[in-house]
């Protein structure tokens, strides 16, 4: 699959996992330079705030175009226009969660201070007690309403906080659906088709792997 940004082909299947995850980190600091009237940022600039290799930036940025200018640096306006465009935040990309627990909860409600065009538009749940509940403007659905909710409304990524126990069933169902992502916080590994992206975001993994590096 091949994407243009910047008047430059990229081939996205030759970009690795750990640019795409730098992008998102290299757009919030660059926003936060704009709420402080900052208008160009080096690599060197960049390096120093991320404690990451300026020249490790100046090449994942490479990959998408020529965005930066020798001896200047980088248009901040220009490229956070330019890495929204890549991530594809320029368009509304809508997102469905199961499992209306507290972690849904919370998730749902960020929506509130999200100024991205990803945003969670449909949460649903098995639990009777759940649906019609109200979360941030949204009313929790029974999970028989997934596969119409997902296709009518053209939501392609799924979101599962359901317990590990029921995370292969809600994966099951997505898939059904037509979701193309899935972001999945149940601490179980789900068996997908290999054309559907999956993420992992395991909280005990990540507490487990830190634990590591402590003295």
């Amino acid at each position: 699959m091949e994407n243009r940004t910047g008047g430059k082909t990229v081939k996205s299947d030759k970009i690795s996992d750990a640019v795409v995850r730098r992008l998102p980190v290299y757009l919030r600091f660059l926003n936060e330079l704009v709420a402080k009237n900052v208008t160009t940022v080096s690599s060197q600039d960049l390096g120093n705030k991320l404690d990451l290799n300026p020249a490790q930036i100046r090449k994942d940025l490479a990959y998408f175009g020529e965005f930066g200018k020798k001896g200047i640096g980088y248009d901040v306006g220009y490229l956070i226009e330019k890495i929204r465009q890549i991530l594809k935040l320029d368009k509304s990309i809508h997102v469905a969660l199961v499992g209306a627990g507290k972690l849904g909860h919370a998730l749902c409600n960020y929506n509130i201070y999200s100024r991205d065009n990803l945003k969670i538009t449909a949460v649903f749940d098995a639990s009777p007690s759940k649906i019609g509940e109200q979360i941030n403007n949204m009313t929790v659905q029974p999970i028989s309403e997934l596969k119409k909710t997902v296709q009518n409304n053209n939501i392609r990524i799924g979101i599962i906080t359901v317990p590990a126990s029921e995370a292969q069933q809600v994966a099951n169902l997505f898939v059904d659906a037509g979701i193309e992502a899935i972001l999945n916080f149940a601490p179980v590994i789900l068996k997908i088709p290999q054309a559907i992206r999956i993420h992992h975001a395991d909280f005990t993994t990540e507490l487990q792997s830190l634990a590591y590096f402590l003295e």
